[in-house]
């Protein structure tokens, strides 16, 4: 079979050419469920057919709505998209306000959902979305139509003749879904991406993946509903790689012991959090254990790639691997070969050390309206630097404007937003997709980003602060879990932290201070309060003095995604902080209402 040219032939194509029997695997109750690529590509068939028999025309919308990676997923996304119709996957965390506001916008006829609590927020505003004609849960919920029913309709095969005009109708050009935006800003724009946009982009990426094709296993656990990891799903399905699907963030070390992956996915914010949780075993360990952990660290800390620090450095790093860093890898699965990161800025400190560990870590950069890569770290061919989000992919030509800001242009750039063109021509002006993000490309064709344009702020002195690279540097600290810099036309730069709560209290047991239960009380706490200002202290030192944190003020409360104050990759809703922690805010800077 030739390449796969429509986001449908990825099946097709791994059947002919690295057919699966565990193509896709799912926990069910305590088991993994394998689906063979076959069994894939004849349910996706079955949901065709059946969609066609319920009306589904092409050009329709049918959303799908889950709260964790699975193979229905999979086989309803091929399914829909194989009538001509489009899907319009939705996260599954957002209020049920915003799932009125996309079900409508984006006017779609059927919703597969994946449980009970999905389906709840669903049909508490089904009456408010008129072309929504039928909800389908994965789940065997009471009351509820299940996914099954659709399936069964779909094993009559009188309309398959129907079902192949329809495919062949179906160009590479075409618009293959509708991916809302999680806005950290104002209402999610629907970004509308052909089927090139995306298999092009899962097609180049492959190219800097290094494993053995038809012989890897992946493990999946981002959202498949953002357009990075569902990108990936395409991708390792050309790559012939096995898919299991973590049961949820909670049980990663547990899925990565049983799958022992050679690839999976991570956004920063699960990196630290993995790193956070070996450095805390480390500082519990004692003796010689203790200093050969911290002496593995801080080699690892000096990391280069291409045994840029010499001879004795490799050396003494080799040692590490053998009696330190083997553990981390075990902890992993004791398999991988890469581990892709992006949606927010690595810190290089933890692409070093991971590194050093031979756990590849590969930065990558891109957007939800680039499906998504644009450049992307790789190992081989010295394709990789630390600091820097790799070289562009293969086709995309990337340039800086005059301000700095990143325009890119190739086969991955979408089609424009649905609904919106005066949206879509402020973004595509000069035939340039803008990304409003700051970067360089330095003289080797590295990208680096250095900040996000919109969220770059002039203080009342006219200084401009770049909040995310402070934030960046600060975040190292293993006191403070989340900063926000704020100050935009204020006199000086400052922060809201959100701090480290269970790091805190393990320091204050250390320390013999009495620290309060309640993270209200812990916050006002004068120990707490002194310790973080010498955190803040610290990493002020490597900044210009207009740049500094003056002052800040810590939240009782842990951000979170349930809460509002992260989108779904995790990244942080600045104006909802703002908002929601508006007396902070005044205090910092003395304001009075």
């Amino acid at each position: 079979m030739t390449d796969p040219k429509r986001l449908f032939d990825f099946p097709y194509y791994q059947l002919k050419q690295y057919p699966q029997e565990n193509a896709l695997v799912t926990k069910y109750n305590g088991v993994w469920k394998s689906t063979s690529t076959q069994e894939y590509i004849d349910k996706a068939n079955a949901i065709s057919r059946a969609l066609i028999k319920m009306g589904v025309q092409p050009n329709d919308k049918v959303a799908l709505i889950s709260s964790t990676n699975r193979t229905e997923w999979n086989i309803c996304d091929i399914g829909i998209m194989q009538t001509g119709a489009q899907d319009v996957p939705i996260y599954p965390t957002i209020s049920e306000d915003e799932y009125e506001y996309v079900l409508n916008h984006s006017e779609s006829v059927y919703c597969f959902v994946s449980d009970e609590e999905v389906y709840n927020k669903v049909m508490a505003i089904k009456n408010n979305v008129p072309k929504l004609k039928e909800v389908y849960t994965f789940n065997e919920i009471k009351g509820a139509k299940n996914w099954s029913e659709v399936l069964e309709a779909g094993k009559d095969e009188s309309n398959q003749d129907e079902l192949d005009k329809r495919k062949a109708a179906i160009d590479e050009n075409d618009l293959a879904t509708l991916i809302y935006t999680s806005g950290t800003t104002g209402k999610p724009k629907g970004v509308m991406l052909s089927h090139k946009n995306i298999a092009s982009n899962a097609k180049f990426s492959s190219e800097r993946l290094p494993i053995v094709m038809g012989k890897s296993k992946g493990l999946s656990f981002l959202p498949v509903c953002h357009v990075y990891e569902r990108m990936l799903h395409y991708m390792y399905q050309y790559c012939g790689v096995e898919l299991y699907f973590a049961e949820s963030l909670d049980t990663i070390s547990e899925n990565l012991n049983e799958v022992k992956p050679e690839v999976m996915t991570a956004v920063p914010r699960v990196l630290e959090k993995v790193y956070d949780k070996i450095y805390t075993k480390g500082t519990e360990l004692t003796g010689i254990k203790k200093k050969l952990f911290f002496w593995a660290i801080d080699l690892g800390l000096k990391y280069e790639p291409y045994g840029e620090n010499g001879w004795w450095y490799e050396s003494q790093l080799k040692l590490a691997n053998k009696l330190i860093f083997s553990k981390w890898r075990e902890a992993l699965g004791g398999n991988i070969k890469a581990i892709a990161s992006g949606s927010a800025p690595l810190q290089p400190r933890l692409a070093r050390v991971f590194n050093a560990a031979q756990i590849p870590v590969m930065e990558g950069y891109g957007l939800t309206e680039t499906s998504p890569v644009i450049a992307v770290n790789d190992m081989r061919n010295k394709g990789f630097k630390i600091g820097t989000v790799g070289k562009p992919l293969r086709e995309t030509e990337v340039k800086i404007a005059e301000d700095g800001e990143i325009l890119v242009k190739g086969p991955q750039v979408m089609l424009g937003y649905f609904k919106n063109e005066d949206e879509t021509k402020k973004v595509m002006e000069g035939g340039y997709f803008h990304t409003g993000d700051i970067g360089e490309i330095d003289s080797e064709g590295f990208l680096k980003i250095t900040d996000r344009k919109k969220e770059m702020f002039k203080t009342s002195g006219g200084k401009y602060i770049a909040p995310q690279i402070i934030e960046n540097e600060m975040k190292q600290s293993r006191f403070i879990e989340q900063i926000m810099v704020i100050g935009e036309g204020e006199k000086m730069p400052a922060a809201l932290i959100q701090p480290d709560f269970d790091f805190i209290r393990d320091w204050g047991k250390l320390k013999n201070h009495d620290l309060p239960a309640d993270n209200k009380e812990l916050v006002k706490n004068k120990e707490v309060i002194a310790r973080i200002q010498e955190e803040v202290d610290l990493y002020n030192e490597r900044f210009g003095k207009w740049e500094r944190v003056k002052r800040f003020e810590m939240t009782p409360d842990v951000w979170s995604i349930e809460d509002g104050q992260l989108t779904p990759t995790m990244k942080m809703k600045r104006k909802v902080i703002k908002a929601q922690y508006k007396d902070l805010y005044d205090k910092i800077y003395e304001h009075t209402s």
